[in-house]
């Protein structure tokens, strides 16, 4: 039987789902995941095809999944990221919405005076385990929405629950029902979907999920979770690792819609973003992270990684302040205590910091040549040079003229130029293995200057 698509405009078989198989033993993937090797990546170089959802969207977790990897946040701490949050996701909801654990005093004042600022985005979401009882703590701070844990794989339902797929599946549609019944819309977490049976569970709980939500007429989302970060983005590999055929599956297969599908990984194989835009290139509206890619163990996709990549993707969002991601990280070392690594992307000190001489040498002569983009214009940061006895008088001339008022045809050729850089070779030849600091080239510059030169204020 055939049905039509209106989203791609072409006629497709109907792919009815299948029926849940209430296997008596766990189906654990051992080919796949022999644990006592590295995992393996299997293919069937069967593509499926790219399909973008009219609208994406990105969602937040840094108050849920972000704070198992962290000291807990404080009150003012949550609601200063939130605020963060709301001004990256503008007008438009860039960032559409948050999650908050409910079960400490803490969280639920962060919840309230969250709530107290009256932002329409990021919404603010609840996460709870698959019990009723917790629903009272989500109708306590008047949630319109929460996340429900509904473990997907065998390694749960055999190994942690110690139930049969049967019984699973129903308690997991008893809670959501009972959400349903309370006017709360439910969002279930298919916890470790990347090692599930997607034939003999999967799909069945999605599908039944989809007639509750019919029968209710509420949306009834679904995060694909990829809790080990098993997940791979490359073309034609399988089920359950393969992270476009999970999407496409989901889609076609169990009639989940895009808006109602959301991706959120784990950085375990160093794919944690390429997995998420392989989500949204395959139909998942919203991809899941958290500030600074703070999450259990190895992390999440990195919020601001996500605002950067679905820029590159769809243009900048009207209304989104980028540099917010700047003072975002400031905000974490200042505030917070937290040590960013100095090479990480965006936001790590040495980000835009060079220290070859022929890289300094180029940005002398235009800096588009060795930074990826503007990055003082969008970002607020300028581009850096940072001495060592590779910089050369090329990085000397560009480290004097960006931080202090000297003529702007100062020249590599000249004296003073070429004295600070003899005085930074032999600092090298006497076995220094440091960077030259900022006071150091301060004290040298005044030296060799003069006591008169000024520092540009921007650089103070």
């Amino acid at each position: 039987m055939l049905y039509y698509d209106k989203n791609t405009q072409s006629f497709y078989t109907d792919l009815r789902p299948t029926k849940l198989e209430d296997v008596d033993e766990p189906n654990l993937y051992r080919d796949i995941f022999p644990y006592h090797q590295f995992p393996k990546i299997p293919f069937s170089h069967e593509r499926v095809p790219t399909f973008i959802p009219a609208e994406t969207w990105i969602t937040d977790t840094t108050f849920r999944d972000g704070q198992q990897a962290c000291p807990p946040y404080t009150v003012k701490q949550m609601v200063d990221l939130y605020t963060f949050m709301h001004r990256l996701a503008g007008p438009r909801g860039l960032i559409r919405a948050s999650e908050f654990f409910l079960y400490s005093k803490k969280d639920r004042e962060a919840v309230e005076k969250c709530l107290e600022r009256g932002f329409e985005y990021p919404h603010v979401t609840g996460w709870i385990r698959a019990v009723k009882s917790d629903f009272k703590l989500v109708k306590e701070m008047g949630l319109k929405e929460t996340g429900i844990l509904t473990s997907c794989s065998d390694y749960h339902i055999f190994l942690k629950l110690h139930r049969r797929r049967s019984q699973a599946l129903q308690m997991y549609l008893d809670i959501v029902k009972a959400a349903l019944d309370e006017g709360i819309a439910p969002r279930c977490h298919f916890e470790d979907i990347t090692r599930a049976d997607f034939e003999g569970f999967v799909i069945p709980f999605a599908a039944e999920l989809m007639k509750l939500a019919e029968q209710y007429e509420t949306p009834i989302k679904i995060r694909a979770c990829d809790t080990l970060g098993y997940g791979v983005p490359y073309v034609g590999a399988m089920l359950p690792r393969s992270v476009a055929k999970i999407i496409y599956c989901l889609r076609r297969q169990a009639g989940v819609p895009p808006e109602w599908l959301e991706w959120h990984g784990h950085n375990d194989f160093h794919l944690v973003l390429a997995n998420a835009t392989t989500a949204w290139l395959h139909g998942c509206s919203a991809a899941n992270g958290t500030f600074l890619s703070i999450g259990e163990r190895t992390g999440n996709p990195p919020l601001e990684g996500l605002v950067v990549e679905h820029a590159m993707l769809w243009g900048e969002t009207e209304g989104v302040d980028y540099s917010v991601i700047t003072e975002m990280a400031d905000y974490y070392r200042r505030e917070i205590g937290y040590e960013i690594p100095v090479r990480y992307p965006l936001v790590g000190r040495d980000f835009n910091v060079t220290r070859a001489g022929i890289h300094a040498d180029g940005l002398l002569k235009n800096e588009e040549i060795y930074n990826p983009f503007d990055t003082e214009g969008i970002l607020k940061r300028p581009v850096r040079v940072a001495l060592t006895d590779k910089s050369g008088v090329a990085g000397v001339l560009h480290w004097i003229q960006d931080r202090y008022e000297v003529d702007s045809a100062l020249s590599k050729d000249d004296p003073r130029i070429v004295r600070v850089a003899d005085w930074i070779a032999a600092e090298y030849e006497e076995g220094r293995m440091t960077s030259i600091s900022d006071e150091e080239m301060d004290s040298k510059v005044h030296e060799v200057f003069g006591p008169d030169v000024k520092r540009r204020p921007e650089t103070l």
